[in-house]
């Protein structure tokens, strides 16, 4: 694809416009879908569109430089330029808007890119919502002036000023037939994480730019034995490397981009044993089920595991 536009909209925040080269169609999205972009350093970088998904002219992205990131972001505002082409995968959804009565949107930063699409939609469906956002500083919250225009279903928070989302008062006041969809920073979704509670199992989905601090694994980090059903291959997987590692090196091609758990590439069926999921991207009923599992960092349970792979 091609970068038709490029425009700092925020303080460390760009807008990219992407469209397809020699006019090839788009595949079609839906409101939280991320992309895959490969940069020409080799480095492949998950990014949520945020434009229109009834927009089938061209892809809309905004990405936030990370001083402390692994260079992607750095190229993308430095070294990306207006007529430079990219390798884009086609949209993933791991965050789909569900039907719901009612919806409470949390947004820090540049979490409000997965979030924006998902406004639109709601106002479509004819539900209610209310939005909370939170930024460091006026000019650093992206699309701010267009949120705006919603008037009172719009909260517009910023550290310097108000402080940090109030998430207790927040979530308290919603009702139990309300879906809440988060993103942003990983200290908002943890302190959001520890008030599950207030609502029903299940009403809260969130979507992580990065991989969340490992927990303390259930299962074992033994030697793991994996039976791949369709290949009839049997990997031994050594404690100090992962599932996908390890069938990549006995010569079986799985999909994956992130290595990190959060974009789902590399979700892989479960035909036998039981997962010890470590990834951010599989709802708690999707773990329990035990059928899938993503192979870049989760393990076993169980000794073996038997993959549709």
């Amino acid at each position: 694809m091609v970068v038709q536009h490029k425009q700092l909209i925020a303080e460390h925040v760009v807008a990219l416009r992407l469209t397809p080269a020699r006019n090839s169609s788009l595949v079609p999205w839906t409101p939280g879908a991320h992309i895959d972009l490969h940069l020409p350093t080799g480095a492949v970088r998950q990014y949520s569109l945020c434009g229109d998904p009834a927009d089938r002219r061209g892809y809309d992205l905004a990405v936030l430089r990370e001083p402390e990131g692994r260079g992607g972001s750095a190229f993308i505002h430095d070294r990306l330029h207006i007529g430079d082409t990219l390798t884009v995968s086609p949209p993933r959804n791991n965050f789909t808007l569900a039907p719901a009565a009612r919806y409470l949107f949390i947004a820090g930063g540049i979490g409000i890119t997965p979030i924006l699409p998902m406004l639109s939609e709601a106002a479509q469906r004819g539900t209610p919502w209310t939005l909370h956002y939170g930024g460091r500083t006026p000019p650093a919250m992206a699309f701010a002036q267009t949120l705006a225009t919603h008037g009172d279903r719009v909260h517009l928070i910023t550290e310097d000023t108000s402080g940090i989302l109030d998430l207790d008062r927040i979530l308290t006041a919603s009702t139990p037939d309300t879906l809440v969809y988060a993103c942003g920073p990983e200290g908002l979704l943890q302190a959001l994480d520890a008030l599950t509670d207030r609502l029903p199992p299940g009403a809260i989905q969130t979507e992580r730019f990065r991989a969340a601090p490992p927990a303390e694994p259930a299962g074992s980090a033994a030697e793991l034995t994996v039976h791949c059903a369709k290949s009839g291959l049997e990997v031994t997987v050594e404690p100090d490397r992962s599932i996908l590692e390890s069938l990549e090196q006995a010569g079986i091609a799985v999909n994956s981009s992130c290595r990190d758990g959060i974009c789902g590439t590399c979700e892989t069926g479960v035909l036998d044993g039981t997962p010890d999921h470590r990834d951010s991207v599989l709802s708690t009923t999707e773990r329990n089920a035990g059928n899938r599992m993503l192979i870049c960092v989760s393990r076993a349970l169980t000794g073996h595991l038997t993959l549709d792979i």
